[in-house]
């Protein structure tokens, strides 16, 4: 009897045991799927899902408020994509300042952390573009404080340490980012970020110019960007018809030959900023007896004559309004050109504006932000490259920065990066990039010369050439 009761009670503990791990099991959370959750967030709409092995990617839409200081007054869709390896890796914050990518892609600090990417449309680049736009409300405060709202909503999902991260433009926009916002981000990566404190002092760019490379390359580009203008009939004529041929129109700019001097005057600077010492060698060397096809072929090349056609600039409004108002634009002169031969010079941004919309230049702002690189910046890497003109006004540090740097990479162009930097520079930044993600190891930590990409390269992601804009666009 007392052996049936044993057994009895030992069956009813193994059926409690069993249904207690019944319950438990079924009490278990079931993982939420990334897509689900960054749809969750509110405001968050899928544009769509792009396959990429080893990553989920998503190009969104977030709304926006057009104005956050009044954000009951309209909002705007702003394209976003979502590059997701693990919600427990660091997640890296691009923009390029102007449209975003919907292709997968990689930036550098991305590649370093092995982590997630972020990535924005710069708003007022279509279509991220209010309807009607109130174009008042494009500026770089209100650009930061569209980051700061993404990053708000999106740290919820990715909790780990975040980098934010930009080249030319978007080095600009990560800058002011920090200044606006220097509690969001752990680090910051700008890359070959220019900075035009005195709009009206460019004095920098014509030192720059008269030294970069070797005399022989300088001596070479500019024969062919004075011949260009000796032999403006002849291939103003050649541009009225591959106009016509293209449907190309000159409102904005206001005419043909104002188009023509502007491509030309852009082709020494477009040179330096897109190519190496190198391509010189691809350079008519005898301008002066070189044929109209030769000259005009070299600009094109280098300048591209659609640049400052109506078509061509419109993609471009959004940058060309900044310039005119915020973040002031270079002028540069031409000792080797005969005055004779320059009718306009460097024209001012408010000319590739239409005149619908009005402009009016903010001297400060440019002043605020350096001032505070010079005396706050915190966790901050600026990369220049050695024969790029936008890197002759650059971000300097002041006494009062912290753990941040500035650094050049020899011979480098506008496609400048911390790979290109001599082996010491680059382990140490890849050091303090690791380190700011919150992901340096222990040996990294006690030497930072050990200090590597932590993911390896990909061909399809990992894109190194310099994102190649008309000149005079950073």
């Amino acid at each position: 009897m007392r052996k049936a009761l044993r057994w009895l009670l030992a069956l009813v503990v193994l059926i409690g045991t069993v249904s207690t791990a019944g319950a438990a099991t079924a009490a278990e959370p079931k993982a939420v799927d990334i897509k689900d959750r960054l749809l969750s967030i509110p405001g968050m709409s899928l544009i769509e899902e792009k396959p990429y092995t080893g990553y989920r990617f998503f190009v969104l839409n977030y709304t926006q408020p057009v104005d956050h200081r009044h954000p009951s007054k309209g909002t705007f869709q702003q394209r976003i994509t979502v590059l997701h390896k693990d919600v427990n890796r660091p997640t890296v914050f691009y923009t390029g300042g102007y449209n975003v990518s919907t292709t997968p892609s990689r930036r550098e600090p991305t590649q370093i952390v092995d982590g997630n990417q972020v990535s924005m449309e710069y708003r007022y680049f279509t279509p991220s573009r209010p309807a009607p736009a109130d174009w008042s409300k494009l500026d770089i405060w209100q650009a930061a404080s569209d980051q700061h709202r993404i990053f708000k909503a999106l740290k919820r999902v990715y909790s780990q340490n975040w980098i934010s991260t930009g080249g030319s433009k978007g080095g600009m926009t990560a800058t002011y980012y920090e200044r606006f916002y220097p509690r969001d981000m752990d680090g910051v990566v700008a890359y070959v970020a220019p900075n035009d404190v005195v709009n009206k002092e460019d004095s920098a760019y014509d030192r720059f110019f008269a030294r970069v490379g070797t005399e022989e390359c300088r001596d070479k580009l500019n024969g062919v960007q004075r011949e260009a203008l000796v032999r403006r009939a002849p291939l103003e004529k050649k541009y009225a018809a591959y106009a016509a041929g293209n449907g190309y129109s000159f409102d904005t700019i206001g005419s043909l030959d104002r188009a023509y001097e502007a491509v030309v005057l852009d082709y020494v600077w477009g040179f330096w900023q897109y190519s190496t010492l190198a391509d010189c060698a691809d350079i008519p060397a005898d301008a002066k007896n070189a044929t109209d096809e030769a000259i005009w072929d070299s600009v094109d090349t280098i300048s591209g004559f659609s640049a400052y056609t109506d078509q061509g600039l419109e993609t471009y409004t959004p940058y060309y309004y900044q310039a005119g108002t915020q973040l002031g634009a270079p002028t540069i002169h031409f000792p080797h050109i005969e005055k004779k031969y320059v009718r306009y010079g460097y024209q001012p941004p408010r000319n590739f504006v239409p005149r619908s919309i009005p402009m009016k230049f903010e001297p400060w702002a440019m002043r605020d932000v350096d001032t505070w690189v010079r005396h706050n910046a915190s966790h901050m890497l600026f990369v220049y490259g050695e024969n790029d003109p936008w890197g002759a006004e650059r971000f300097r540090l002041g006494h009062g920065a912290r753990d941040s740097y500035v650094m050049t990479a020899p011979g480098m162009n506008h496609g400048a990066n911390v790979a290109g930097l001599v082996a010491d520079q680059k382990a140490f930044a890849t050091a303090r990039i690791l380190d700011w993600a919150g992901v340096a190891s222990a040996k990294v930590q006690e030497n930072p010369s050990a200090a590597e990409p932590l993911a390896t390269f990909d061909a399809g992601l990992d894109k190194r050439d310099v994102e190649r804009e008309p000149a005079l666009r950073p």
